[in-house]
């Protein structure tokens, strides 16, 4: 059963005084279910409204593009604090994390007389939480050998590369850095 989807949009608008209502009242549209005269309605109104998003379809297919630009260098690294060392977000996250490390061994040194001998030991003091016992840091990977006087940890990026170097502390709290090696106690300082 085909209908005129303008005649049913018409029709839908149940205006007795409507010439193609009084014309229409007697036809086989007034027989039909309403859920069959819902989807005529619909289907007149899509096909009504159908001119108006056509010329906006093809005026966004007629536009030019715009002219390619050059691709911006590489972003650089923006400090995360005044005197950062980082050289990228990598290295802030990892040097984050060795500072959390480092301030609650001090902590847990503090309150029991000895270091912790793994980072589960950790787990609340200070801001250590569970999840940061896992040694999988993103880019980097943690690496902690602990003792009840001293203890070492690393950060070991898992590509070595200027902007990801290798880190290394132990329970003096001074932080170590290498770009061409696994860091430790000789490596440079971290300023």
């Amino acid at each position: 059963m085909s209908l005129n989807p303008i005649l049913a949009l018409n029709l839908h608008a149940e205006h007795r005084s409507c010439p193609i209502w009084s014309r229409l009242a007697s036809s086989r549209l007034r027989r039909m279910t309403k859920p069959s005269r819902l989807l005529c309605v619909l289907g007149a109104f899509l096909f009504a409204m159908f001119p108006l998003f056509v010329p906006l379809t093809f005026a966004e297919q007629d536009a030019t593009p715009p002219p390619p630009q050059a691709q911006p260098s590489p972003q650089t690294y923006q400090p995360k604090f005044p005197g950062d060392p980082a050289r990228s977000d990598s290295e802030a996250a990892a040097l984050a994390y060795m500072r959390v490390v480092l301030r609650a061994q001090r902590r847990f040194n503090k309150q029991y007389g000895h270091f912790a001998t793994s980072l589960a030991e950790l787990v609340h003091s200070g801001t250590f939480t569970k999840r940061m016992v896992s040694p999988d840091r993103g880019d980097y990977t943690a690496g902690f050998k602990g003792k009840k006087d001293s203890f070492v940890l690393t950060m070991t990026p898992k590509n070595m590369d200027p902007q990801h170097r290798s880190f290394y502390a132990e329970d003096d709290g001074k932080i170590h850095a290498d770009e061409t090696k696994a860091a430790d106690a000789s490596s440079p300082l971290v300023k």
